[in-house]
């Protein structure tokens, strides 16, 4: 849980002595899953698929996480997909996507409506897919 608690703690710079809440929800397992199909009926989610061994996913995760602070009305599911590749490999069966990572899913009706991976991550929308 070590590796998470550092990813997940605020680390905005600019609000010094300031601790934000973790937008991020841990995806762990199957059942969750099924549950954000659900949820997306209601309000949209986003899954954000995590190598912690790449320097690349660490830095695009981190300017995404810079990017997503306004939108309280949107779920965010955080994978370590080392520690869960059963579940990456779900996400890309149940959604239809090629597993990559990092990777960016945006779910909404239990259907993904926008996925990237990479650098074009940052190039989304989300204004778009999320308000």
């Amino acid at each position: 849980m070590g590796i998470l608690k550092n990813i997940f703690k605020s680390t905005d710079t600019n609000n010094a002595g300031e601790n934000k809440p973790s937008p991020w929800k841990e995806l762990r397992d199957l059942k969750t899953l099924d549950e954000i199909k659900e949820i997306s009926k209601e309000k949209p989610v986003v899954i954000f698929k995590h190598s912690t061994r790449c320097g690349v996913s660490r830095g695009v995760l981190r300017q995404f996480e810079r990017s997503i602070s306004d939108y309280k009305e949107a779920d965010f599911y955080y994978l370590d997909l080392l520690q869960h590749r059963s579940v990456s490999n779900a996400i890309a069966e149940i959604f239809h996507v090629i597993h990559q990572s990092p990777q960016m899913l945006i779910i909404k009706n239990g259907e993904v409506v926008k996925h990237e991976s990479h650098y074009q991550i940052a190039e989304v929308d989300l204004k778009r897919y999320l308000s």
